[in-house]
């Protein structure tokens, strides 16, 4: 198995985890992503950080974690193409909330005209206050011999 980090991964930042492990007889990428959630700043989370990446914004918290999921699929030699499963976890939902954020995860696997299974749960709570979704995401391919 191989660890695999995006391409600006800052090496100074305290991660508890990695973006995805690449197996080497095909490849499966689990990619946890909350809309910050990139390797570049330190666990615990800073406020400061936090509020720069956080906006109060469901659809823009969505699209953030989207691109930081492609970033990862990118950097194991996966695409969207390849995602077998994802789940969103959604805090505070409201009325509409489904439909929203699926059209915008929807738009990352339209070009390849793919649509995986998938599980949507509405969460008391995620890991920081201003936190909307968070989408784990689930990717396989065979890799030729």
């Amino acid at each position: 198995m191989e660890a695999i980090h995006h391409p600006d991964y800052d090496r100074t930042v305290n991660m508890p985890f990695v973006p995805a492990i690449k197996v080497k007889s095909g490849r499966f990428c689990g990619s946890p992503a909350r809309p910050h959630c990139r390797s570049n700043h330190d666990h615990p989370h800073k406020r400061d950080q936090i509020q720069q990446y956080m906006v109060n914004d469901l659809e823009a918290q969505t699209r953030r974690a989207m691109d930081g999921i492609k970033q990862t699929l990118d950097a194991s030699g996966a695409s969207f193409k390849d995602v077998v499963h994802y789940f969103v976890f959604r805090a505070r939902p409201r009325m509409g909330d489904i439909g929203r954020a699926s059209a915008i995860i929807g738009s990352y696997f339209a070009p390849f005209n793919h649509k995986p299974t998938s599980t949507n749960v509405a969460v008391l709570e995620l890991g920081e206050p201003e936190q909307l979704i968070e989408i784990q995401m689930f990717a396989v391919s065979i890799e030729e011999k």
